[in-house]
């Protein structure tokens, strides 16, 4: 099965990963575009979602209430906290451009309905993990500090040549508090834009064993398996990633073969 997928812009919202067409069982995601003065209603149905802001600024209107200016780059590289908005299930919302606008939706099934919340800059929590040659700049923007009960979101910028998420890792497995069960995307932008990068994705039985050159605009499912990336050289990579499954965060395990690698 091929776990990569192409977003082809286009105007309005384009699901992209979807749970009955996609190897994913929890999550979801697509993208939204519009132009200056475009609406577009939106309803969550039975999931929570959030809302990236990578392009752009929108007003957000919902139960006679109103989100303004949402949005703080003209892109991903501009600025890595990235402003965004979160909807409960059950909720319907528009989105008006205000410039022209390109936003990440990312969602996931829920029983609990919360509240809608807007999560500006400051909120952005960003480290420095790693280090040469496995470094990255990490934003937290979506978790347990947020209304959401389930997903988890943030943004991965690569230093240029350099590993990400290495040693390789998974959350495939009821082990808490070690480990649980969690289903991940990553979605791909570069800068410049022909640049691209390799996601591996891999069982320890060698049973799933896939090496991705992912380019701008490209995704990356990861129902199961071990997971790592590395950016090329001369090259801005970046990643939105985005989580949900039984918990909320991150517990995880390290392929042990690699672990040593700190």
């Amino acid at each position: 099965m091929n776990y990569k997928k192409t977003y082809v812009p286009a105007k309005g919202y384009t699901p992209i990963c979807k749970i009955g067409e996609c190897s994913l069982k929890k999550l979801e995601f697509g993208i939204i575009e519009l132009d200056a003065g475009e609406k577009l209603p939106f309803d969550t149905e039975d999931r929570e979602v959030a809302f990236i802001m990578l392009e752009g600024h929108c007003n957000v209107s919902f139960d006679g209430e109103r989100y303004e200016n949402v949005g703080n780059r003209a892109n991903v590289f501009e600025n890595r906290k990235a402003e965004s908005f979160y909807m409960p299930r059950e909720q319907h919302l528009e989105i008006e451009a205000i410039d022209h606008i390109k936003i990440a939706v990312c969602g996931t099934p829920v029983k609990e309905k919360t509240a809608p919340q807007v999560l500006r800059e400051d909120h952005v929590v960003l480290k420095l993990l790693g280090r040469v040659p496995f470094q990255r700049e990490t934003s937290f923007i979506i978790d347990g500090n947020s209304n959401a009960k389930v997903l988890t979101i943030g943004e991965a910028y690569c230093t240029e040549g350099n590993w990400a998420g290495f040693p390789p890792h998974k959350h495939d497995e009821d082990n808490m508090p070690a480990e649980c069960i969690a289903e991940e995307i990553y979605y791909f932008l570069f800068d410049p834009r022909q640049g691209f990068a390799v996601q591996c994705l891999y069982t320890s039985d060698g049973s799933l064993d896939e090496a991705y050159r992912v380019k701008n605009d490209e995704l990356v499912e990861f129902p199961y398996g071990y997971h790592t990336t590395v950016s090329t050289p001369g090259y801005q990579t970046y990643f939105l990633w985005l989580m949900a499954g039984d918990y909320q965060g991150f517990n995880r395990s390290n392929d042990p073969e690699h672990d040593w690698v700190k």
